[in-house]
């Protein structure tokens, strides 16, 4: 259930006293946050009308992908999946000169997006980001890899409150299609021989951290790992945690939330206001041997998510098991 790469983002991101605050407003002037605020009170603009701007771009969103096509495989993808990409689909379709938009992983020097050469666009998912609104920033990421030069990578900025989210950009009538891959091949080019040496080198060091992932075909968003010591699946679920947990708690106390012989229920992650169950497997047990089992067990859950009757004692047990062994991710 180990994370696969370090977190430093604390709950609620602190807006420090030399950034620039301004609204989405554009007639309302930029300025720094000691400055004098501009409405003429003679106080400093964060402690007058700055409150609100700060308020807005600290105020931690907590599911930042709701109302998207695949929610639960964006936070897949964002926390879970080594390298993955998806075609983007633009409201109104792409810009002129922009032939593609794929969203990625991660990207070479951590790059939170790059324009290729022929004008496509990769935006990266993983990068750690500004503000509390990780929607609001990867909008602004992908607006700005938009009218960036060919062959030019986009550096992270602090993000304006009031900008666009990923929901005011994305078309919401297209499927999600997320495909894993081994590795991080996707980063260079059928049509470029090879690769420039950083990016030779930053391949190379992802190429060997990556664990093997497969996505499965038969559920939604349910994601099987192979590590040194034994295999997983984590499964991303879009139900109510508290509904989740209650379910969960019924087919655990009934000795019914494995997914077969030698697989366990271990716990769950919380990423971005999703519940991740995650099964330790056997170490034989492949993704393909996993599909029939997890098709199975999204039935006996479907059933065990109707029931409303209240928790019996050993189901209560199960719960609180359950809960102890719930890890937030973000």
């Amino acid at each position: 259930m180990g994370k696969k790469r370090p977190q430093t983002k604390a709950g609620k991101p602190q807006a420090t006293d030399g950034a620039r605050a301004g609204g989405a407003d554009e007639h309302v002037p930029v300025v720094g946050a000691r400055e004098p605020c501009p409405c003429g009170s003679g106080r400093r603009y964060k402690a007058c009308h700055g409150r609100a701007a700060a308020h807005a771009v600290t105020e931690l969103v907590q599911r930042p992908f709701e109302g998207l096509p695949g929610e639960c495989d964006w936070v897949a993808l964002r926390e879970l999946v080594p390298a993955a990409t998806a075609p983007l689909h633009l409201k109104g379709g792409l810009p002129e000169g922009v032939p593609s938009v794929t969203l990625a992983t991660v990207l070479p020097m951590a790059w939170p997006a790059l324009r290729r050469d022929d004008g496509s666009v990769l935006l990266a998912l993983q990068n750690d980001t500004s503000s509390g609104d990780l929607s609001r920033d990867l909008a602004d990421t992908l607006q700005r890899a938009l009218t960036v030069q060919p062959g030019t990578p986009v550096a992270g900025q602090r993000v304006p409150a009031g900008g666009p989210r990923l929901q005011d950009l994305l078309d919401a009538d297209a499927a999600f299609e997320p495909v894993v891959h081994s590795g991080f091949e996707f980063w260079v080019p059928d049509s470029e021989k090879s690769a420039a040496p950083e990016v030779a080198a930053s391949l190379e060091r992802a190429n060997a951290a990556a664990i093997p992932t497969v996505r499965l075909s038969g559920v939604d968003a349910a994601y099987w790992c192979e590590t040194p010591e034994k295999n997983h699946l984590r499964w991303v679920m879009p139900h109510p945690e508290e509904q989740l947990l209650d379910a969960l708690a019924r087919l655990h106390a009934a000795g019914r939330s494995s997914l077969g012989e030698g697989t366990r229920l271990v716990g769950s992650f919380r990423a971005h206001g999703l519940m991740v169950p995650v099964w330790d497997l056997p170490t034989g047990m492949g993704a393909k041997e996993c599909e029939q089992p997890a098709a199975d067990f999204a039935e006996r859950l479907a059933g065990a998510l109707a029931v409303d009757a209240p928790l019996t004692a050993e189901e209560r047990r199960a719960r609180g098991g359950l809960t102890n062994r719930q890890v937030t991710l973000s």
